[in-house]
C-alpha cells in the first residue's frame, strides 16, 4: 500500500528531469518539435546514443507529460509540452527547497558570493533586480 511519502516521492519523479531527459528536452526546446532521428542528430556524435534509447527516452518524456506526440508516417514528431522557462522556474524552486529552505535570498547569496563570477555577471544581475523592482513599484 503506499503511503503518501510514496507518492510524493513518485510526483516529484514525474515533476523533474534527469540529466538525459533533460538534454533530450534542451533539443526539443530548440527545435520546437521533432522525431526521434531529428533529436539524435542535434546530439554530440561522441554521444553514440541507439535509435531505440532514444526512443524509450522520448516515450518516457511523454509519460511524464513532458511532451506530446502526434503520428507522421511512421514517425512520432514530439512536442515539448513544457516551456523551457517554465521548467527552469519549476527547477529552481525544487532547488531553492532542498537545498536554500525555501529562501530565495540564500540561493542568490550563494550565487553573487562565487568568486568566480564576474563584475559583468554581477552588473547584470543588479540591473534585473533594478528592473524588477521598478516594475514592481510603478
Amino acid at each position: 500500500m503506499p503511503t503518501d511519502w510514496m507518492a510524493m516521492r513518485e510526483k516529484k519523479k514525474r515533476e523533474l528531469l534527469t540529466e538525459v531527459e533533460l538534454e533530450f528536452m534542451n533539443e526539443l526546446w530548440a527545435l520546437g518539435e521533432g522525431t526521434v532521428r531529428d533529436v539524435l542528430d542535434q546530439l554530440p556524435k561522441e554521444r553514440n546514443l541507439a535509435y531505440t534509447s532514444a526512443a524509450t527516452i522520448l516515450r518516457i518524456l511523454e509519460q511524464k507529460e513532458f511532451v506530446t506526440s502526434r503520428k507522421e508516417g511512421k514517425s512520432h514528431v514530439y512536442i515539448p509540452a513544457l516551456g523551457k522557462d517554465a521548467y527552469q522556474s519549476r527547477s529552481l524552486k525544487d532547488l531553492s527547497m532542498k537545498l536554500f529552505d525555501g529562501t530565495p535570498a540564500s540561493l542568490v547569496a550563494r550565487l553573487v558570493n562565487d568568486d568566480a563570477l564576474t563584475d559583468e555577471a554581477l552588473g547584470q544581475i543588479r540591473a534585473l533586480v533594478d528592473r524588477r523592482l521598478k516594475n514592481d513599484t510603478g
